[in-house]
């Protein structure tokens, strides 16, 4: 291992939200880190060797001990590296922080991905399954724990930001790729200023990819997704046997596809 003055390495993807979230919790915590781009299509020896149970990224190596799966990670980061704290000191909130880090891998990210994948009706259902999540999220900024702050984690940014917000940029590219609009700011108000307001903190901007090449790259995927979706020949299905697309080269839920050979 090539070494860095904090021994940290980070196997990511550039367009992974959840190398994003590593990304910035290091950045957030002033540590140095060396980073290596995966190909996801042709992963490398290191990634399969240091996650062997997924071979996902993203992968944090620490002191050459691996890390893997991105909320673990991050709360791996803050228990290491104390000063600048992203999960909060009371228990009660620590666990509800825990809760609501599930409840974005569980049901809003894969909502998310529901829509990118889908297009006419399928995709109509799956947009108000988004909407039904966004409305959970509303409510506990108007009326539960987190009333009244700038951010999940307070006046800072915490784990919940992190977790909720890598990825807010997938939603402009939707609105330009799909037409589809997910966050309405007369909808979800609350939840609209917040995401505003974490996309124009400094350390957040320094990890968004360009949009352009979000663009691009979103195109792409798409096409391929729903292609895949529609195809229905006995030469396809043929072919579907020995190659899997998949959304989940990185944690449960995003969008980055993986075209490779099955096993």
């Amino acid at each position: 291992m090539e070494n860095t003055p904090s021994g940290i390495k980070l196997f990511g993807s550039w367009a992974s939200s959840y190398t994003h979230r590593v990304q910035l919790a290091l950045k957030l915590k002033g540590l140095d880190f060396e980073y290596v781009e995966e190909d996801l299509t042709n992963k490398s020896p290191s990634l399969l060797l240091y996650n062997p149970i997924y071979n996902k990224v993203p992968v944090l190596l620490h002191l050459d001990r691996p890390i893997v799966e991105s909320v673990i990670i991050l709360q791996y980061i803050d228990e290491t590296w104390t000063d600048r704290p992203i999960m909060p000191a009371d228990p009660y909130e620590r666990a509800l922080t825990r809760l609501w880090c599930y409840f974005a891998d569980d049901k809003l990210g894969p909502a998310v991905g529901a829509v990118f994948g889908s297009a006419g009706e399928d995709q109509k259902a799956a947009v108000a399954q988004v909407h039904e999540n966004l409305k959970l999220v509303e409510t506990e900024l108007r009326e539960g724990a987190f009333k009244g702050r700038r951010f999940f984690g307070g006046d800072r940014i915490g784990i919940l930001d992190i977790v909720l917000g890598c990825g807010s940029y997938w939603l402009a590219v939707f609105d330009e790729v799909m037409e589809v609009k997910l966050v309405d700011p007369e909808a979800f108000p609350l939840f609209h200023a917040w995401l505003r307001e974490f996309e124009e903190q400094e350390e957040v901007k320094e990890i968004i990819p360009a949009i352009d090449r979000l663009l691009e790259y979103a195109r792409g995927i798409r096409q391929m997704m729903l292609g895949l979706k529609d195809a229905s020949t006995p030469t396809t299905a043929a072919a579907a046997t020995t190659t899997t697309t998949t959304t989940t080269t990185t944690d449960n839920g995003s969008v980055v596809v993986e075209s490779a050979g099955s096993v």
